[in-house]
């Protein structure tokens, strides 16, 4: 069932979703179920999976140092398809330009399609750890507006290299990346909003925010959103934060601000159990006021663990 089917099926109803992350290879998908199992009582009627990038690893091969491609977090899909099986949830995979070829994401929707998965999330992906700005795979798309432009093509029937005339094409519903404090690349958040109404004039039906701890960055962002005629639900993403250094890294990674409560009540912390529950209470407040206001989901980027995000949804929902 497509994702914004789900949202019309509410009537109005917040719904509550999550992200996971696909365990680092060599580990057993088991941990996955574990942190899974304690969000099901929420019934989430779709589940996030991300797709991490290719990354370089030096082997000692006799004393030389061999420079190789790997993926550390593989199995995408293969999670998406156990997820669907094991919980009777819809499972979203991310799609990335980075790393993937054309035709290599072709193959990929295919099999998406294969696997009657209704959704998929364009993502253009970060830049690997070596290159300062991101760079396109040979033969890969540059942005994420082009990679909605395929898969709405594939809707229709047009290939990379032949257009198919079927009864059985691909009706993917497409998610794409907002930003309520711009995107880090962007010049500026009017330019940003400019490239998010292209996607969804290419075909893009429905927008996940990246994280933000004031609510006020998302309400302005969806008013500017709906200025420049983007009408697609708007769906906000919500990272507690765990850590106490997070006050740091996640302005650092992802360029968004944390309020100066928040820095506050983290910094009189003195051990990170302390600041995992501050989260959760500034979470918990988040949640609720979206909720108010009618948001279609709280999104929750879980990070792999669920203790948090439970704590959060039994408050909310």
């Amino acid at each position: 069932m497509k994702v914004t089917d789900h949202i019309s099926s509410a009537k109005g109803e917040t719904l509550f979703s999550f992200e996971i992350i696909p365990p680092v290879k060599g580990k057993s998908i088991q941990e996955l179920y574990d942190n899974i199992d304690p969000l099901m009582e929420f019934n989430p009627p779709f589940i996030d999976v991300t797709t991490s990038r290719e990354e370089y690893v030096y082997i000692d091969r006799d004393g030389l140092l061999d420079k190789k491609l790997t993926r550390m977090r593989p199995g995408t899909l293969g999670i998406c398809a156990s997820i669907k099986h094991k919980y009777d949830v819809d499972a979203i995979p991310h799609v990335l330009c980075g790393g993937f070829t054309k035709e290599e994401t072709e193959y990929l929707l295919v099999d998406c399609h294969y696997l009657g998965i209704d959704n998929v999330m364009a993502l253009r992906g970060d830049a690997m750890k070596e290159e300062k700005y991101f760079e396109p795979t040979n033969g890969g798309h540059l942005y994420a507006s082009d990679l909605v432009k395929q898969i709405h093509g594939l809707n229709c029937g047009n290939y990379l290299h032949e257009v198919i005339e079927t009864d059985n094409c691909a009706d993917f519903c497409i998610g794409v990346a907002g930003y309520p404090e711009k995107h880090m690349e962007a010049p500026s958040l009017k330019s940003d909003l400019k490239r998010l109404k292209q996607k969804v004039d290419l075909g893009a039906d429905y927008v996940v925010t990246q994280m933000f701890f004031d609510n006020k960055k998302y309400f302005e962002f969806v008013d500017a959103a709906r200025d420049v005629g983007i009408g697609v639900p708007i769906i906000p993403g919500i990272k507690p934060i765990a850590i106490k250094k997070h006050l740091q890294l996640l302005p650092q990674v992802f360029r968004v601000d944390i309020p100066e409560e928040l820095i506050e009540e983290v910094e009189k912390c003195t051990s990170n159990g302390e600041v995992r529950q501050v989260g959760v209470e500034w979470c918990i407040q988040q949640s609720k006021e979206l909720k108010e206001a009618g948001v279609p989901v709280l999104h929750y980027y879980s990070m792999g663990k669920s203790d948090n995000i439970k704590a959060i949804a039994k408050a909310v929902f």
